[in-house]
């Protein structure tokens, strides 16, 4: 059996992975069994950790490759900042590598899901990693989050993409669940006080209507591809501010 996106995003998407189907799938979708590599380790290291995932986590999660050049480029644009916040966090993976580049005092993820939160959180303590993780939406972390004593706040967005990804036209920010505009919109009206840097996980190939939609937002925006997979299966960033522009 072959372990592909689409068999973990089906029989097995709510199911927990053992060490070889983890390596599995990365050897069959990408040519490299540590292809799921987290919290700074390969997969055969974190789970002798007693970090688990689900199927839905090993296609969705950022792997370490692409979550370190993410909190780079986050970095470079912010410098250091004292608080950074994932609406969607998952397995937390990005929120941990956007805090350390930005050495940020305070990693902030909110998860609503009822499976993925207990293991994400119980990764986290095996890792020893110091992120607050809240069993929360979006909407109702951000209106519970209080005053975050911040000059600069990041904002990790990246929402299950679903049936948002179209071979052909790539990935519209509109059909995401809930659409990208939406997460923003709620985020500006409740932290729209602060200065604020959203980073918005995107695909190679995006429908460029939902793009302009999206960046109309904003007074500055930059859009960058990683080329670490083979064409077509690469992510991207859209670093893209509000309240303020970078010098």
């Amino acid at each position: 059996m072959t372990y592909d996106r689409w068999y973990l995003l089906g029989e097995k998407r709510n199911e927990l992975l053992a060490l070889r189907e983890v390596e599995q799938y990365g050897r069959d979708s990408f040519g490299d069994p540590d292809y799921v590599s987290i919290y700074g380790l390969a997969p055969r290291e974190w789970y002798a950790r007693g970090v688990r995932i689900l199927g839905r986590t090993a296609v969705e999660c950022t792997r370490d490759r692409l979550a370190d050049r993410i909190g780079a480029d986050v970095a470079a644009i912010a410098g250091s900042a004292s608080s950074v916040v994932d609406l969607f966090a998952g397995s937390a993976n990005t929120l941990h590598w956007v805090a350390r580049h930005t050495d940020a005092r305070r990693a902030i993820g909110f998860e609503l899901d009822d499976a993925v939160f207990a293991l994400t959180r119980a990764n986290l303590s095996a890792m020893g990693l110091d992120v607050d993780l809240r069993h929360d939406s979006y909407e109702h972390g951000l209106t519970a989050l209080g005053d975050t004593d911040a000059d600069l706040l990041i904002v990790f967005v990246a929402p299950p993409w679903g049936r948002a990804l179209d071979p052909e036209s790539g990935l519209d920010l509109r059909r995401t669940q809930p659409p990208v505009a939406d997460v923003v919109d709620t985020t500006t009206s409740v932290l729209g006080r602060h200065k604020l840097l959203f980073a918005v996980q995107i695909h190679e190939t995006v429908d460029p209507a939902s793009l302009a939609e999206l960046t109309a937002r904003f007074p500055w925006f930059a859009t960058t591809i990683y080329d670490l997979n083979s064409p077509g299966q690469n992510a991207g960033l859209l670093l893209a501010t509000h309240g303020w522009t970078p010098a």
